[in-house]
């Protein structure tokens, strides 16, 4: 059995007049996400962290923001094709481990539902997703509210 390990980091700026997605679920916040698809930095890390661990390259690669066909695209149709590249390789996940980095807003309630996102995105059991977060105590560009950032580490076999 190949066992493999991937990790992923991102992060967005945050901006009035945009939306929050995080883990596929919309987050209701004064302010959102800003980038070229829908922004959502944790299923971004999750493509990087996926495609890492199979030496795939990263999000960027597959989904250039260059690219005028991702413009506002929808992260979870972005991790979906991620995923079924891996599966085309013979991969399937074993685990996927994520902990986003917020001031605000809380997020704990919007955790069982980005869980479940996750899941039913990668074909998978919801307790082989793990979704946590955390404040930066007010430091730096997360605790001054200027952007969201969120990592990842997941565990691929075939």
């Amino acid at each position: 059995m190949d066992i493999r390990v991937g990790f992923g980091f991102d992060v967005h700026q945050l901006k009035a007049d945009y939306d929050l997605w995080l883990g596929g679920v919309k987050v209701p916040h004064e302010v959102g996400a800003v980038g070229h698809s829908d922004a959502d930095v944790l299923l971004h890390v999750i493509c990087d962290a996926l495609l890492g661990a199979t030496n795939k390259r990263d999000i960027g690669f597959h989904f250039p923001d260059t690219d005028p066909a991702y413009k506002g695209a929808d992260s979870k149709v972005l991790l979906r094709d991620v995923v079924k590249l891996l599966h085309a390789d013979g991969w399937k996940i074993g685990n996927i481990d994520t902990t986003i980095c917020a001031q605000r807003p809380k997020l704990s309630p919007y955790i069982e539902s980005m869980k479940q996102s996750i899941a039913d995105v990668c074909g998978i059991e919801i307790d082989r997703v793990s979704v946590k977060a955390t404040t930066t105590e007010k430091l730096g560009y997360v605790g001054r509210e200027e952007g969201v950032s969120a990592y990842a580490v997941v565990l691929v076999q075939r």
